[in-house]
């Protein structure tokens, strides 16, 4: 049966009160001694712990506040007791001071610094990946049989053939809607004609490998950085090393190149399903015919749109499979990094293609491709 702490008052008349504490002052072993002693709202000149068995930090705090509330000293501690007790006084008496924040203004630039450090230390750490991939790449070209071809043709089977459905169905109802917004604007000046126009080139120009490059970035980009992530937590890149296997030239090469050769061909299949969106809802709401709009397409088209989209599809692969491998290769903690890294290859990929399409818009209007 468990012993509990106990006291008794003691009036010393003269001498004053004497509070004597008796049993084993411990934390499990205190009980509701403080609240019953508030509960007499007696008042004692000296405690007496002398019969006390034993006393960890709780009771010498206990001990130790008794003594300050009621000015009473104390008598009867072992050893013990009086380390402890001179251990929680010097606790209780120390004086922190609250954290003081800084003024707004200085927080804001602080958080600023923090950020561009981030992204500078971000920039150098990608450029090294990308150099590490360029030597690889290097490499490989010099001794072919290097490239793991199985790993390569899996990678465009899933970059490529299993995009086709999502991206093909997206594109279609693109093409459906740029038709019919542009059909409604163009009809209040008599130019319903010129959808043909709008959709043909915005579909083959911008929509198809923009659309196709974003989809490609959160389906692939999103797996890249999942599955290397998931294999530096399980520590397989680590084994691959151990062996003697790259993982730049087993894991990232494959991805990376699978990305560069199939973005260029999803683009254009993707511009060619948004025109037939496009020549699908025209048939039923412009009176055009199906054969009239594909046909008018090679007349107002020109070529150099077609050449646009194949010049910016290796591009947008080569950021979109760099971000996924690397911000995989950035896993390390905890599968909640998994998560986290992934978004981040998303967004970052994302947000790439796009300045980097205004960038080419700007850069081909300049050199007279308008």
């Amino acid at each position: 049966m468990r012993e509990w702490a106990d006291f008794t008052l003691e009036d010393g008349h003269e001498a004053g009160s004497t509070l004597a504490l008796s049993g084993p002052l411990r934390v499990f072993t205190i009980g509701d001694l403080d609240r019953r002693l508030e509960a007499t709202g007696a008042a004692f000149d000296k405690l007496d712990i002398s019969k006390v068995s034993d006393i960890d930090t709780a009771g010498a705090w206990l001990v130790w506040r008794w003594s300050e509330q009621h000015k009473a000293g104390i008598d009867g501690a072992s050893e013990k007791a009086k380390r402890l007790i001179a251990a929680v006084s010097l606790s209780g008496r120390e004086h922190i001071e609250p954290p003081q924040r800084p003024a707004l203004p200085l927080r804001v630039l602080a958080g600023t610094g923090m950020i561009v450090n981030s992204w500078g230390a971000g920039s150098l750490r990608i450029i090294g990946f990308f150099g590490d991939l360029v030597i690889t790449s290097f490499g490989i070209v010099r001794h072919p049989k290097r490239l793991r071809g199985l790993a390569l043709v899996r990678q465009l089977e899933l970059v490529g053939i299993d995009s086709l459905g999502i991206i093909g169905l997206m594109s279609f109802l693109i093409g459906i809607v740029i038709a019919q917004q542009g059909a409604v604007q163009l009809e209040q000046f008599g130019a319903s004609i010129y959808t043909i126009n709008l959709t043909g080139r915005l579909a083959m120009r911008e929509l198809g490998i923009l659309m196709t490059a974003i989809m490609v970035a959160g389906r692939s980009g999103s797996a890249f950085a999942a599955q290397i992530g998931t294999m530096r937590l399980t520590e397989e890149v680590d084994a691959m090393r151990t062996i003697g296997v790259s993982p730049m030239e087993a894991l990232v090469v494959p991805r990376v190149l699978a990305s560069v050769l199939m973005l260029p061909l999803l683009g254009f299949y993707a511009a060619i399903l948004a025109i037939i969106g496009g020549a699908f809802i025209s048939t039923l709401t412009l009176d055009i015919p199906f054969l009239t709009f594909l046909q008018r397409i090679q007349e107002v088209v020109p070529l150099h749109d077609v050449w646009i989209s194949l010049i910016k599809g290796p591009v947008f692969g080569l950021i979109i499979g760099l971000t996924g491998c690397y911000q995989g290769m950035q896993v390390k903690g905890n599968a909640e990094e998994v998560g986290t890294r992934t978004t981040q290859a998303v967004v970052t990929a994302i947000f790439t293609v796009i300045v980097l399409d205004a960038f080419f818009a700007v850069f081909f209007s300049k050199v007279g491709w308008d």
